[in-house]
């Protein structure tokens, strides 16, 4: 997501980056961006099969998986959103200054030794107290379980990452800002190589501690990815001329914390989604935890698929807005999240219809039985119902936050989502269990999504809200009845779920795009052409 920031905060007058040398070189980026993002999307899928393989979905898996929470929480703080919102613009100015100025000293470096050693020094004693107070950090994350003890351990071993993450970030923010891609595009596919290999290597030794030790492994993994391309681009350059400026000044865009708190409060509320899934599944039975993060991985893969889309056209909104085409960007917003939309309400109708077959195949095997197959697909289609919601929301926040101003409203809609969804998961838990929690996930989203619509037009782009719901609602109802479809068919094709599924395949895409077109769809008929139409002419 951060890599639409690159272009939206860079200063206008600022040397000719490659991305700004044409239109071509911002689809060969999206194109290896997106090629190494299915990669770790996949490998994150080998990942989650070898937890379930080896512990199943109990009280190991459970542990473990609370302890992910505080990683899952630093990657979004400091490697995704929140670290690149604010260091992005910091090195495009000191880039600039390196430009304009030809000085002898170096304002890239300068902004380095300025604030890299402070914030690696933040987040190494942030990451001490984690392993402190580990115990605490688990009772608050998840109070219903028997015995901690496990937890808290995988806790101690995954607190590594507030030190690793943070690194990573502010390596992935240098690279971005150079016009570099590929290696920030690629940190998952060592985190998550790290994760399996340690996992496979010593499960037998120390149980699911050897998955979370796989997590501070993958994440120094990361470091390594980008350290050679950040030592050689931002270190060893060498730049000759008149002195440079102060390095105070260069790291100036630091400062803005009326600019970078509403990011973080909103990625922090957003997260908390998470939170307050673990917090109310703790007090179910063994395996609540882990029914419901097998659910989301997989039903989420559609939607990481339809955020690609905006990771890639937003920056031509971007340019419009700081032109001053209001109406080229609202015709370019209303486009992204009417085809977001699409491509994540056709992977919906897939989970409707095939969640039994999706996770038969992807995960029962080892010690994840049938019943963990039952109770995950059944999570899994509640949860496929918040899918559009979470794909707007992802793409809703760009263009609230692209204009470098203060805005609160993203974070008061996600407030009120989160409320919901608390107040949902409490009254549903005790009569639906992991279903229940999963429906709350769903709507407090879908209400967040909702709110969001409705005020970006009088706070950042005047989209037309009507249209939008209009494009909206008609790959929705093509995806219900697709969903209904699979669900008739799955049980008539006999043999292996492998075979069902294959034939899902062919068969729910086809009912989905005939409906759509029925419903007169246009997004919905042909969108693989329309997005490489897209890229082609940068619209």
């Amino acid at each position: 997501m951060s890599e639409t920031v690159v272009e939206t905060a860079a200063p206008a007058p600022g040397p000719p980056t490659r991305e700004a040398r044409g239109k071509p070189f911002l689809a060969r980026a999206a194109a290896g961006a997106a090629g190494l993002t299915v990669v770790a999307a996949l490998l994150g899928l080998v990942r989650d099969q070898a937890v379930a393989r080896l512990f199943g979905a109990g009280h190991a898996s459970d542990a473990f998986l609370v302890a992910w929470t505080v990683p899952e929480m630093a990657a979004t703080l400091l490697i995704e959103d929140g670290m690149a919102l604010l260091l992005v613009p910091a090195f495009s100015l000191a880039l600039t200054r390196r430009a304009s100025a030809a000085s002898a000293g170096d304002p890239v470096r300068a902004l380095v030794a300025d604030t890299f050693p402070r914030l690696a020094a933040a987040l190494a004693c942030a990451g001490a107290l984690l392993i402190a107070g580990a115990p605490w950090v688990v009772g608050v994350l998840a109070p219903g379980l028997e015995d901690p003890g496990l937890a808290v351990d995988c806790t101690r071993l995954t607190a590594v990452t507030i030190l690793t993450f943070g690194v990573t970030g502010y390596f992935s923010a240098a690279l971005r800002a150079h016009g570099r891609f590929l290696g920030p595009a690629g940190v998952y596919i060592a985190y998550n190589a790290g994760i399996i290999g340690m996992t496979l290597a010593l499960h037998a030794v120390w149980g699911v501690r050897a998955a979370a030790a796989g997590v501070a492994v993958g994440s120094v993994l990361m470091i390594l990815t980008l350290l050679p391309g950040f030592v050689t681009l931002v270190l060893r350059r060498r730049v000759r001329g008149t002195p440079a400026p102060e390095g105070r000044d260069a790291a100036a865009p630091l400062l803005g914390a009326a600019v970078l708190a509403p990011v973080v409060l909103f990625v922090v509320s957003r997260q908390s989604q998470v939170f307050v899934e673990r917090f109310l599944a703790s007090s179910l039975s063994d395996g609540a935890i882990s029914h419901l993060n097998f659910a989301q991985k997989v039903a989420q893969l559609p939607m990481v698929l339809s955020m690609m889309i905006c990771t890639v056209t937003f920056p031509v909104v971007a340019r419009a807005m700081a032109s001053g085409d209001r109406e080229g960007a609202r015709r370019r917003v209303e486009r992204d999240l009417a085809l977001a939309g699409t491509v994540v309400l056709l992977g919906t109708a897939m989970v409707l219809g095939y969640a039994p077959q999706i996770v038969e195949v992807l995960f029962q095997r080892g010690a994840f039985d049938a019943a963990d197959t039952t109770a995950t697909a059944g999570v899994m289609r509640v949860y496929a119902l918040g899918l559009l919601g979470h794909t707007l929301v992802g793409a809703l926040c760009r263009p609230y936050f692209s204009s470098g101003r203060p805005t609160w409203y993203p974070l008061a809609a996600m407030g009120a989502g989160l409320l919901v969804t608390a107040g949902a998961g409490a009254a549903l838990t005790g009569r639906f269990g992991v279903d229940g929690i999963a429906a709350a996930n769903a709507l407090g989203i879908s209400t967040a999504a909702v709110l969001m619509l409705l005020g970006l037009g009088s706070r950042a782009v005047a989209v037309r809200v009507r249209a939008v719901a209009l494009s909206l609602a008609r790959p929705a109802l093509a995806a219900a009845a697709a969903g209904a479809a699979g669900r008739l068919a799955a049980p008539v094709v006999p043999g292996p779920a492998l075979l069902g599924l294959a034939a899902g395949c062919l068969l729910v895409p086809v009912v989905f795009f005939l409906t759509a077109r029925a419903l007169g769809a246009p997004d919905a008929v042909h969108p693989p052409a329309l997005i490489r139409q897209r890229f082609a002419h940068g619209r």
